[in-house]
């Protein structure tokens, strides 16, 4: 996702033309699903500690992926482009706190929606009963 981002930054942010869309349109589908999956292996250990308000908890989980976008975005911002000057430095990041606020939303709502199915498939199986006998 790495090699992907810095090919995106560069064509919007250098003018480089982009001509990988089918690799971006599978790192975008790579990228949602293990969100997806590693927001339900956060909520798996938030239910057995017993915390039962998972759901915004899933949603920012998931949501984080936007965060480190942005924090990616410092990183090229002051090590990659060579943009100087205070226009440039509120256009770029105005233009990223978008971008990855979208981010945000996308991955929180993927992660949320795989975890709300992952805990009505959980909850919908009947108990097994554990009682010993005496």
């Amino acid at each position: 996702i790495y090699i992907e981002l810095h090919y995106i930054f560069a064509s919007m942010w250098r003018h480089q033309i982009y001509t990988y869309f089918g690799i971006l349109l599978l790192a975008f589908f790579l990228l949602v699903i293990v969100t997806s999956f590693l927001t339900a292996a956060l909520l798996y250990f938030q239910l057995v500690w017993e915390d039962h308000r998972w759901w915004w908890a899933s949603y920012i989980n998931g949501g984080m992926t936007g965060i480190s976008i942005y924090v990616f975005s410092f990183y090229y911002y002051f090590q990659q482009s060579g943009m100087d000057g205070v226009l440039q430095l509120s256009f770029y990041f105005g233009y990223m706190a978008i971008v990855s606020f979208a981010f945000f939303l996308m991955m929180g709502s993927a992660g949320f929606q795989f975890c709300l199915v992952c805990v009505k498939n959980i909850y919908s199986l009947p108990a097994k009963n554990c009682h010993v006998a005496r």
